[in-house]
């Protein structure tokens, strides 16, 4: 982690590290210290992955809690990169990287709690799903990220069409397919069903005992 003089001069950083002066000789410490401290800030910020089926909330809540927790929120990436779901193994490789690293972006400018909009799980699903392969890479990325909590989407709203979505008639046989990805890696994820309000205050309620 590279950071500048100023900045290293920060009062409340050196405060928090127990140094009040920064002369040569206390240099090497103090960055060494700097960094675990910097390791430690990022280790307690809560990760929330909302997971499901396509054309379920996710991105809109995930944009909504993280403006009402005054945080950040991490997209889908996929969506930014790709125009329709005619892709290659290439193209889902690229999308891991660029998802696994926005992550790791947003991570250092969190409040406490950091919303992500799907992960590495969710890109190995769409991979087997429309190229029938899920390359190896996808799965140890999937080991780079830890989340605190899992917020399974039901499909009990309207699917509705964007030009990217194509799955509205899979959606029974989909969420069922995330479900048992979970289960595979021993995770139990929260259910979210009802309508916007009852789904933000059943994620807001789950959200509030993670950051007591």
């Amino acid at each position: 982690m590279l950071i500048s003089f100023k900045e290293a001069k920060s009062s409340k950083i050196l405060l928090a590290l127990g140094l009040r002066t920064f002369t040569c000789s206390t240099l090497l410490i103090f960055l060494i210290k700097l960094h675990f401290f910097h390791d430690n800030l990022l280790e307690e910020i809560k990760l929330i992955c909302f997971y499901g089926p396509e054309s379920t909330g996710k991105s809109t809540m995930a944009k909504h809690l993280a403006e009402f927790y005054k945080t950040e929120f991490v997209p889908e990436v996929a969506r930014e990169m790709i125009t329709s779901n005619d892709f290659t193994l290439d193209d889902i490789i690229r999308i891991g990287h660029a998802q696994t690293e926005r992550i790791k972006e947003k991570l250092k400018t969190a409040n406490q709690i950091l919303f992500c909009d799907t992960d590495l799980i969710t890109t190995q699903i769409y991979s087997r799903q429309y190229l029938n392969e899920v390359p190896k890479i996808l799965f140890d990325l999937e080991k780079q990220i830890h989340y605190d909590k899992y917020f399974l989407f039901d499909i009990d709203v309207p699917w509705v069409a964007d030009g990217l979505r194509d799955l509205g008639q899979q959606r029974a046989a989909m969420i069922k397919i995330f479900e048992e990805e979970l289960l595979k890696r021993n995770i139990h994820p929260v259910l979210v069903k009802g309508n916007w309000k009852e789904r933000e205050v059943m994620i807001k309620d789950e959200v509030n005992k993670l950051l007591k």
